[in-house]
């Protein structure tokens, strides 16, 4: 027997009856010869992880831009500390664990630099308008491995493009995803807003506090007994009304002293201006488009405005500068 299918009958033995199996999982777009070591959901981690997308969030915005410390969170940062919340969730219901880490570490992929600034900036000027969760399904099914795209599972490519607030994965493993990305950011940003300065745990209102916990690791602990203590043995993940509701009451209080705050936010601006600006200069100049890029639009009929946002959304924080410097800076003369 292969080890894959030993681990495929491992699941059907070990796992809820609401989990994902890999064995029942309804396919990949383009069909494939299976691995005879790895079911179908490590695979699609392990393609994940290996992927150039994958690492250009190490220098991707998650809150701050271009802060001064080494310990501030960058968005590769927030992917691993959503994945590891999202398995331990995972691991005490019982779910695939596999399926899981897939969602979570390819969930941020399309994000742009300058995070949620950049999403803004491309959504205000791009016709079709610009969503990071659809983006990351683009990346994974189109752009990666020199337009090939990664060829992943439904389950995985269902649960990143239904991350968002307004969406619902269809499986619980993305369900579990979906929810850990809202806690783990509420509690990473709060450290981070905390270690800048900008935010005290006496600012937190005190019932949330008593409720909650005196501290991020307290808070971060409450969500996740609660997640687990409300969800098991049901079709469904979810939080008690009362956790639940202190957690949108907690990431309200953040968007309004944290996301939204002067400081914090104050470099904002040039990067929204910056994006716009990038995006106009290669909607004008299509042809100055890398060579992989035009290609989409000249030879495969993709929407120019589509693949310039592909192109300005891939970009790191770094890069996107250094491009803007060469299209809008001048070069200082050479020694005479």
């Amino acid at each position: 027997m292969l080890i894959r299918e030993e681990l495929e009958e491992r699941e059907d033995r070990m796992l809820s009856p609401f989990a994902s199996r890999s064995a029942k999982s309804r396919g990949r777009e383009r069909e494939e010869e299976e691995c005879d070591i790895r079911t179908a959901y490590m695979r699609d981690r392990d393609r994940i992880v290996h992927c150039k997308s994958f690492r250009r969030l190490k220098d991707k915005t998650q809150v701050f831009l271009s802060p001064q410390g080494d310990h501030y969170r960058t968005r590769m940062m927030h992917t691993l500390e959503v994945s590891q919340t999202a398995r331990t969730v995972a691991r005490c219901l019982r779910l695939n664990e596999d399926l899981v880490e897939a969602i979570a570490l390819g969930h941020d992929l399309g994000h742009t630099p300058f995070g949620h600034a950049g999403e803004r900036a491309l959504n205000e000027v791009c016709p079709y308008g610009f969503r990071h969760n659809r983006q990351s399904l683009r990346i994974v099914s189109r752009l990666e491995k020199n337009g090939q795209g990664l060829n992943l599972t439904w389950e995985v490519r269902d649960g990143i493009e239904n991350h968002g607030t307004k969406d619902m994965p269809s499986t619980l493993e993305g369900q579990v995803v979906r929810l850990c990305d809202k806690i783990s950011y509420i509690h990473h940003d709060m450290d981070d807003g905390e270690r800048a300065g900008l935010l005290r745990e006496e600012d937190i209102p005190r019932h949330l506090r008593a409720l909650l916990g005196n501290s991020t690791r307290e808070r971060l602990n409450t969500f996740i007994h609660d997640i687990v203590q409300n969800s098991e043995g049901r079709d469904s993940i979810c939080m008690s009304d009362e956790i639940g509701g202190a957690m949108f009451e907690l990431r309200d209080f953040m968007f309004k002293n944290l996301y939204t705050n002067e400081i914090a936010k104050s470099e904002e601006s040039k990067a929204r201006l910056m994006i716009l600006q990038l995006y106009r200069y290669y909607a004008e100049n299509i042809g100055l488009l890398p060579e992989d890029y035009y290609r989409m639009i000249s030879v495969e009929g993709e929407a120019p405005e589509i693949v310039v946002c592909d192109y300005i959304a891939g970009m790191t924080d770094q890069y996107s500068r250094h491009i803007f410097s060469d299209l809008y800076i001048p070069a200082s003369w050479s020694k005479l």
